[in-house]
């Protein structure tokens, strides 16, 4: 099977620091949650960030081996590791830079650096330990050994779910996304992505984005308005800022995908001059329009526009005014549904779709396609 994005997730550690150490890695399928592949290894006597380094590598290692197309989004619990591969910390110290040099040369340009909280890292930590207590790591976890059993895990998201969201004891980052208001566009059902004409509201759409601000405004507690940069978009948060007294942060990262050439055309029109591409774009959510991007570039995109607002803002509402795409992916995601599932949603202009995020990492879908202007 071939795989066009994976997650390489590793840590490592040390029992003395320096001490005996051992690192975990594994390569993920981010659609079914599956690992791919993973290894635990013993490496001696070191410390924990040579034991956190060597996981990284031997993570890029798994996903060049079993993934040599893909691109990669790494998660460690290191903030050291992942800052320093990002080239937002220095690397001082002689003993990591030609680890994090041969890091670099595995990871594909592109590679995301994603820090997560240990709680979410705790498959590879797992595996680390397991080297250290002298359990066979099997290469595929199909094969795993019934020693392996004995090796607490971190709780699924569905045994989190079923304990109940009064669990949690801390407040969630509650985003309130809010799709742009109507355009001329969005009247004819147009493809209207980034890399086309920038439509301005239509008087509709006017008038949608102040039932929106109204509504917003009873609601209240809202800390932040964060706005995708495409016109309709910032026109809409303008409003909604205003009446709730805030500014404006425009962040690129929430532009709508670019549909590249059928940008402009409605569908029936792109299906008569682009079949097989349309064919090709509705099979696959990895084959970009002629000239444009892919869901799934678009979707590592704007998971890293919300790990953003997620670190920015913990445990506050922000309203984030962006487009139909970002705003199923962040659905979709979520709901762990297949990326297909995209063709099966339908956002309104100016509806409200709200998600909470845990401190945990999990996720809570409140509402969807919620339309102020009928409320």
């Amino acid at each position: 099977m071939s795989y066009t994005h994976v997650i390489v997730e590793a840590d490592g550690g040390s029992r003395g620091n320096p001490g005996p150490a051992s690192y975990g890695a594994l390569v993920r399928d981010p659609e079914t949650g599956k690992v791919i592949a993973q290894a635990g290894v013993t490496i001696g006597i070191a410390t924990n960030n040579v034991a956190e380094y060597s996981g990284l590598i031997a993570g890029l290692e798994l996903a060049a081996e079993y993934a040599p197309n893909a691109s990669i989004e790494v998660r460690m619990d290191s903030k050291l590791v992942i800052e320093q591969m990002a080239g937002r910390w220095k690397i001082k110290h002689p003993d990591m830079k030609p680890l994090a040099m041969k890091a670099q040369s595995l990871a594909p340009f592109g590679t995301e650096w994603t820090w997560v909280p240990r709680a979410q890292n705790a498959a590879a930590d797992a595996l680390a330990n397991m080297a250290l207590d002298g359990i066979p790591v099997p290469r595929h976890p199909s094969e795993a050994a019934p020693a392996a059993a004995a090796v607490p895990t971190e709780a699924s998201d569905q045994q989190k779910a079923m304990r109940g969201w009064g669990a949690q004891t801390e407040p969630p980052t509650q985003l309130i996304f809010l799709r742009h208001g109507e355009t001329p566009h969005t009247v004819d059902k147009r493809f209207s992505g980034s890399g086309g004409a920038d439509p301005a509201l239509s008087e509709t759409g006017v008038a949608q984005a102040h039932a929106a601000a109204q509504y917003l405004s009873k609601v209240g507690g809202v800390d932040a308005v964060i706005s995708s940069p495409m016109l309709r978009a910032r026109q809409t948060a303008d409003v909604v800022a205003g009446a709730l007294g805030l500014d404006v942060v425009v962040n690129d990262a929430w532009i709508e995908c670019s549909f590249g050439e059928w940008d402009g055309f409605t569908f029936a029109e792109v299906q008569e001059k682009w079949p097989e591409a349309l064919n090709a774009w509705m099979e696959s959510t990895s084959v970009a329009p002629p000239g444009g991007e892919s869901f799934d570039a678009c979707a590592r995109r704007a998971r890293s526009a919300r790990d953003s607002v997620l670190a920015a803002y913990p445990g506050k509402t922000v309203v984030v005014v962006t487009h139909v795409t970002p705003i199923k992916l962040m659905v979709r995601g979520v709901l762990q549904a297949p990326m297909t599932s995209l063709f099966r949603m339908e956002l309104r202009p100016a509806s409200i779709t709200e998600i909470h995020w845990y401190a945990d990492g999990l996720a809570s879908l409140k509402s969807f396609n919620l339309q102020p202007s009928l409320v």
